[in-house]
């Protein structure tokens, strides 16, 4: 065990290991979290590497359950945390994981999606019933008056307010 102020002791070593048995044996030392890796390859760019299409998919993956973890969080739940260290799923289930979250994720996109245009809608409807109700506050208001107000009108038609309005058709000219 080290001290504060001395770090602990480390070597450096190189492994080389079979493309059949790396991803085992790689997944085994960072469970383990005692393993730095170094880039021995660091000319060789992105797009040249062996291993390119399962590191972005790792990283899609990294973004959808970042994308998961904000959605439950703005929710309003808490996640526990996972007891102890877990391991890393074999390559063959790294697929369905990732079909899996990403099915999840667009369709937590879709469902806030859809809440939008519900809020929105609503909102919509709330005006509505607002200037119905204040269209019908004037003769509310003027039915319960006993005397004369601004706005009580001063000819009411016999039938009620809306006896003599008709509907004209016109025909169109030609």
């Amino acid at each position: 065990m080290g001290s504060m102020f001395r770090s602990e002791e480390v070597a450096l070593v190189q492994l080389f290991l079979p493309t059949a048995a790396a991803y085992t044996c790689v997944s085994r030392l960072g469970e383990l979290g005692l393993v730095e890796f170094r880039d021995l390859n660091a000319s060789v760019s992105a797009f040249q590497r062996r291993f390119v299409v399962d590191v972005r998919r790792c990283e899609e993956l990294e973004k959808t359950f970042t994308f998961l973890q904000e959605e439950v969080r703005r929710a309003g739940l808490v996640l526990p945390p996972p007891k102890g260290r877990l391991p890393a799923p074999p390559p063959r289930d790294l697929l369905r994981i990732q079909e899996e979250t990403e099915r999840l994720a667009q369709e937590l996109r879709d469902v806030r999606g859809n809440q939008q245009a519900l809020r929105a809608q609503l909102h919509q409807l709330q005006l509505h019933a607002a200037v119905l109700r204040q269209g019908h506050e004037p003769q509310l208001a003027a039915a319960h008056t006993d005397g004369a107000s601004e706005r009580t009108p001063l000819l009411q038609a016999p039938g009620g307010p809306h006896q003599d309005l008709r509907v004209k058709a016109s025909q169109p000219r030609g």
